[in-house]
């Protein structure tokens, strides 16, 4: 195991003949970090020690790359192309959550089942931000944490309001927001073209109050609004880590989130 990854125990989970590896640490009730691509970076460890800091068990799904690794250009290209021949994942299809969150959700009611508590969080990240959303179909998913999700690509018009759920499921999501209090929490920074404000506005509209959405301003970010220079992870890769700075403020809500919706 990487040195990165001291701390952390590992084991494979399968589900419907999937099997993929997971790390764990921290005990108390369940959270989900699915990281972004290339993978469990050391950014995304760092904030996963945050979780568990908390009182969670923190569990970590390796979806694609290497554990531990840094973000490089080989390591994004590598990831990128697994993703890309995987039946796992649905990157332009409307309408449609990518096959894997179904074992997520099976990994999520694993978690509760060992953890305890009151129910379990989640958190995506880019690539894997929606997932969380497709996870709150279930009422063990007591706080969904969508960052910076940016699936379906969008490519055209329609696809920037996408969300990436069926209608049946949108719909179970809307029902526990209204009938729950269930409170899906959206991050994202202004001029991140991977994530448009449509689609942050179309939550809106179908959640109503139960979606809080943190849109932090580019230019807050050290070249942030550049050409090369985007803004895009709010927790990880662009997080200034100082009080008050707008990313800080947005981790806060996070860890807040699991803090009111976990612990007792």
């Amino acid at each position: 195991m990487a040195p990165m990854l001291e701390g952390f125990t590992q084991f494979d989970f399968s589900h419907h003949g999937k099997t993929h590896p997971v790390y764990r640490a921290g005990t108390g009730p369940a959270v989900i970090v699915i990281s972004e691509i290339p993978g469990i970076t050391p950014k995304v460890l760092s904030f996963a020690r945050r979780v568990a800091d908390l009182g969670c068990t923190v569990f970590l799904p390796s979806l694609f790359g290497i554990p531990g690794r840094d973000i490089d250009g080989k390591a994004l290209r590598t990831a990128m192309r697994n993703v890309c021949v995987s039946r796992e994942f649905t990157m332009l299809a409307r309408g449609k959550a990518s096959p894997v969150t179904v074992w997520l959700r099976a990994l999520a009611k694993e978690a509760h089942e060992e953890c305890g508590g009151p129910g379990v969080g989640a958190v995506g990240m880019c690539f894997t931000g929606g997932f969380a959303l497709a996870m709150a179909v279930d009422r063990r998913m007591l706080a969904p944490v969508l960052a910076q999700p940016s699936l379906p690509f969008p490519v055209g018009a329609a696809r920037k309001s996408d969300v990436g759920l069926d209608t049946a499921s949108l719909a179970r999501v809307k029902e526990r927001c209204a009938d729950e209090g269930l409170c899906v929490l959206g991050l994202r920074f202004t001029d991140d073209k991977f994530v448009p404000a449509e689609r942050f506005a179309r939550l809106r509209r179908e959640l109503g109050d139960g979606f809080v959405g943190v849109e932090i301003p580019s230019s807050s970010v050290p070249n942030g609004s550049q050409p090369g220079g985007m803004a895009h992870s709010v927790l990880t890769e662009d997080l200034v880590d100082e009080p008050g700075h707008p990313t800080r403020v947005a981790l806060d809500q996070v860890l807040q989130l699991f803090r009111d919706r976990l612990l007792p």
